[in-house]
C-alpha cells in the first residue's frame, strides 16, 4: 500500500513539473515575408483593377500559413491574360507573374504561333500543406501565396497547350515555346520546376518567389531542368532569309589614296582647303605632269585639238572638203585618204 502510495505521488510531481516547465506558443511566420509584401504595396508594384482585388481579410493560419495581404487575381496584363479559375496569390508574386507574360511568353507565343496567350491555366496557388504535398515535408511556398503552378496556356484563337502532353509530344514549335517560357522563368523567379525535374512536375511547371539564401552573383536560384536552347521560330510565309548585303562603300568618305597628287576626288574640309590654297592653275600643272603619256592617234574629223590656258580648249578649223571625182568606170570615188583604208604594210601577214 504504501508503495502505491509512493508511486501516485512521484507521478503527480512528475507531472506538476512537466506543466509548471513547458510553454506551448504558437510557431510564428518568418517576418521577411511580410515585410515584401508590405515593400511591394508601398512601391505600388501591383495595380488594383477588377483583375485583381485584395481578399476580404488577412489569412492567418492553420500553423504559419497564410497572407497578411492576400489577392485575389483572376487575370493579368489589364485583364488581356485571364485566370482559369482565381487565384489566390501576395503581391511580389503576382507583380512577377506579370512581367514574366510581358517579357517572355507574350513575346514567344507570338514569335511561335503568331499570336498572344488569352488564358494561363493554373493548377494551384495559395494552399497550406507541405511540398510535393508530402505528410512531414516542409512547407511549401503555396502556403504562403508566393507560389503558382502552371498547368498549361490557351492561345487567342483557343488553342490549347499543355505541359502534359506538349513538354515531349507536342509539335517543334509548340515543345521550343514551353521550353521558352521556362528558360524565361528561371530569370524571374527563384525556384522553377519543370517537367523532367522530379516526378512531382511531370505535368506543370512551378514557379515561386522562395528565399534561397545570397551567393556571391545574387539571390540563390533554383532551376530545373537546365535552360537548354531553342530552335528559332518558323517563317509564316515559307519565304528563304533575306541576303546579308553590305553597304556602299561611300568613296566621297574614303579620303585621298595614299602618294596620289590629283585633287580631283577629296575628303573633309582639310582636302578643300589644301586644294584651294594650291590654285587652279597649280593643279592643272601638277595633274598634266601626272598623267601618263596618250599613245599617238590619227586626227579626227574635227582636227587636232590645240591645248592653251587652263580651263580652255581649243580645236584646230577643219580642212576644207576635198571635192570627189567621178572614175572611168563611172563609181564615184570614195571619201579619205586611201591610207584611212589600208593597212600597214608591217601588219600584212604572208602565207
Amino acid at each position: 500500500m504504501a508503495r502505491r502510495s509512493k508511486i501516485a505521488l512521484l507521478l503527480v510531481l512528475g507531472l506538476g513539473a512537466l506543466a509548471g516547465c513547458s510553454k506551448f506558443e504558437r510557431a510564428q511566420r518568418p517576418a521577411w515575408r511580410t515585410r515584401a509584401e508590405d515593400v511591394c504595396f508601398a512601391e505600388r508594384r501591383v495595380a488594383l483593377s477588377p483583375y485583381v482585388q485584395p481578399a476580404a481579410h488577412e489569412i492567418d493560419g492553420p500553423s504559419i500559413c497564410g497572407l497578411t495581404r492576400p489577392l485575389k487575381v483572376t487575370g493579368l496584363q489589364g485583364g488581356a491574360v485571364l485566370f482559369n479559375a482565381t487565384q489566390t496569390l501576395d503581391c511580389s508574386m503576382v507583380a512577377e507573374l506579370d512581367a514574366w507574360l510581358s517579357d517572355v511568353v507574350q513575346p514567344a507565343a507570338q514569335a511561335r504561333f503568331g499570336q498572344p496567350v488569352a488564358q494561363v491555366d493554373s493548377m494551384g496557388s495559395y494552399n497550406c500543406r507541405g511540398m510535393n504535398n508530402q505528410i512531414g515535408a516542409r512547407l511549401s511556398e503555396h502556403s504562403f501565396g508566393n507560389a503558382l503552378d502552371i498547368g498549361g496556356f490557351r492561345l487567342a484563337d483557343g488553342r490549347r497547350i499543355t505541359l502534359v502532353q506538349d513538354w515531349t509530344r507536342g509539335d517543334p514549335q509548340t515543345q521550343a515555346f514551353l521550353r521558352d517560357v521556362h528558360n524565361g522563368a528561371c530569370g524571374h523567379f527563384a525556384t522553377v520546376l519543370s517537367p523532367g525535374s522530379n516526378p512531382f512536375h511531370y505535368n506543370h511547371i512551378h514557379v515561386d518567389l522562395a528565399m534561397h539564401g545570397m551567393t556571391s552573383t545574387g539571390p540563390r536560384r533554383i532551376c530545373k531542368p537546365a535552360p537548354q536552347l531553342t530552335e528559332p521560330p518558323s517563317h509564316k510565309d515559307n519565304l528563304p532569309e533575306a541576303p546579308e548585303i553590305d553597304d556602299d562603300l561611300d568613296i566621297a568618305q574614303a579620303g585621298a589614296p595614299r602618294g596620289a597628287t590629283s585633287y580631283a576626288m577629296h575628303s573633309g574640309p582639310e582636302m578643300a582647303l589644301a586644294a584651294a590654297s594650291l590654285g587652279a592653275t597649280d593643279i592643272a600643272r601638277r595633274n598634266v605632269a601626272a598623267a601618263p603619256p596618250e599613245p599617238p592617234r590619227r586626227p579626227n574629223a574635227l582636227g587636232p585639238i590645240a591645248l592653251h590656258a587652263p580651263g580652255t580648249i581649243e580645236t584646230a578649223p577643219p580642212p576644207p572638203p576635198r571635192r570627189r571625182r567621178i572614175r572611168e568606170d563611172g563609181s564615184m570615188e570614195p571619201e579619205g585618204a586611201p591610207a584611212d583604208f589600208d593597212l600597214p604594210t608591217s601588219r600584212i601577214v604572208r602565207r
